[in-house]
């Protein structure tokens, strides 16, 4: 199983500059006055206005007293940051507004590089900003083995391909006005400061934390429903994915569901490539299901992002924004909502294409990203998972799918169906030794089946805390 793990931390400044300008400030009027009564005294008497001059500063000098007493308390209980000993300290006051200034300017400098020049620009009504890019100059394209490349030609579909999406390209709330980028661009959803000031690690965003990867899916707070089969080569796999938008418990958690296309060991080399929707507040500052997509190389460690967010994925489509909210979406006993996602090698350029829906090609991975991957896959995974990070000491209430269990079923479960994978030779085949993995039932769980309209599918989800799952 693919585990991830987000670390967060504070990072909010505490600006001491007020008070020590403040300070100084009345410092240099009481100098002032003095000098001014002193001129004063030149003219009458000066000893009358030299008492006069006295009495006036030791009437502002307990004003000041009782304002250094606050300075030293404020120091103790809003302690500077020190770098050198990874501990709290009060002796450097002017640190943490440097850190932050140079923390913006560090933010500004990465978004000036992956926001880039939009002929266009839509504005969607859940707040987002499309950007209409020009194909060649789209974040890929910043990669030293695709500079001064162009996008490739569609490949060849896997052979049995039978379109089963309920949806066309219009699947997302930037979309819903009609308002399209032009051919020969792509639309990328704009990066803002306070995306990145949201994250825990602004140096990582847009990436999952660094960490040991084991196929031990009981750690680090992540759950799992999945289906999953292992033991052969795989060279593409194929799924329906019922959208939800489960409610998320704070901003340090997520719920997605996804596939996972997997090669290499659950060590450090681990090849990923990924695809579904996921809700995540951290990530986009909201709970709308956003699709997105994901790839890694060494593990989660130094390479790949989510969506378009680095050098890596070449988008094709005009339609489709990686990133972008999805609507509409599933309601428990009315109208059912899926997406139908297809990734698979290209046996001639051996890259890895990204389908959606009915036939739409939304873009590839070039595989000189990949090492295990450049060959084959070793495992495909379908199914959700979400992030429990035990506020208040009990399990998250964070919901799995459309927030029910497995067993209440269509209309009222999440559900995944028509699940594939392609062979050597290029065809789609029907999955012959699906496994199920629910690894904390009692939150969330998965129930398996085999029928003749949806091939392998498989309820999943669940509330998380209740009665059961304290």
């Amino acid at each position: 199983m693919v585990i991830l793990c987000w670390i967060w931390m504070d990072t909010k400044p505490r600006n001491k500059w007020c008070y020590c300008f403040d300070h100084r400030r009345r410092q240099r009027q009481c100098r002032q006055q003095r000098q001014t009564y002193a001129d004063l005294a030149k003219e009458k008497k000066r000893r009358s206005f030299s008492n006069m001059a006295s009495s006036w500063c030791s009437e502002i000098s307990p004003i000041i007293s009782i304002f250094v007493s606050f300075l030293l308390v404020f120091s103790l209980i809003c302690p500077v940051y020190s770098s050198e000993t990874g501990n709290s300290h009060a002796t450097n006051q002017t640190l943490r507004p440097e850190e932050e200034l140079q923390k913006l300017k560090m933010i500004r400098e990465h978004l000036k590089k992956i926001n880039k020049p939009a002929v266009k620009t839509i504005q969607s009504p859940d707040g987002d900003l499309i950007d209409c890019v020009l194909s060649h100059q789209q974040p890929a394209f910043d990669h030293p083995k695709l500079k001064g490349q162009k996008p490739l030609e569609p490949p060849e579909r896997p052979k049995g391909h039978n379109p089963t999406g309920m949806v066309t390209e219009n699947f997302q709330l930037w979309s819903m006005s009609g308002e399209l980028c032009p051919e020969g661009t792509v639309p990328i959803r704009r990066t803002k400061e306070q995306d990145m000031l949201r994250a825990s690690s602004f140096r990582r965003y847009g990436r999952k934390p660094r960490r040991h990867v084991r196929r031990d899916t009981n750690s680090n707070g992540h759950e799992h429903a999945v289906g999953y089969v292992s033991g052969d080569q795989y060279y593409g796999a194929k799924a329906s994915i019922n959208v939800w938008a489960p409610r998320v418990a704070n901003q340090y958690e997520f719920s997605l569901s996804q596939m996972w296309v997997i090669s290499g060991s659950f060590g450090n080399d681990l090849n990923t490539i990924e695809a579904g929707w996921q809700v995540s507040p951290e990530l986009y500052g909201d709970n709308y299901p956003r699709f997105f997509t994901y790839w890694t190389t060494d593990s989660y460690q130094a390479t790949g992002c989510y969506n378009l967010l680095c050098s890596g994925f070449v988008q094709t489509n005009n339609r489709i924004a990686i990133g972008a909210a999805i609507s509409p979406t599933s309601s428990y006993k009315g109208g059912q909502f899926d997406i139908s996602l297809l990734i698979w090698k290209d046996p001639k350029h051996g890259n890895w294409w990204l389908q959606f829906g009915n036939g739409v090609l939304v873009g590839y991975w070039p595989s000189f990203l990949f090492t295990h991957l450049r060959d084959h896959a070793s495992m495909v995974q379908f199914g959700g998972e979400i992030v429990n990070s035990r506020p208040s000491g009990f399990h998250t209430s964070t919901q799995m799918g459309s927030g029910h269990f497995a067993g209440e079923g269509f209309g009222k479960a999440s559900y995944f169906r028509n699940l594939q994978v392609v062979d050597w030779d290029n065809n789609l085949i029907p999955l012959s030794n699906l496994k199920v993995l629910a690894d904390h039932s009692n939150c969330y769980d998965i129930q398996g089946g085999i029928n003749r309209v949806w091939g392998n599918y498989f309820y999943y989800g669940g509330p998380g805390r209740n009665v059961r799952c304290p």
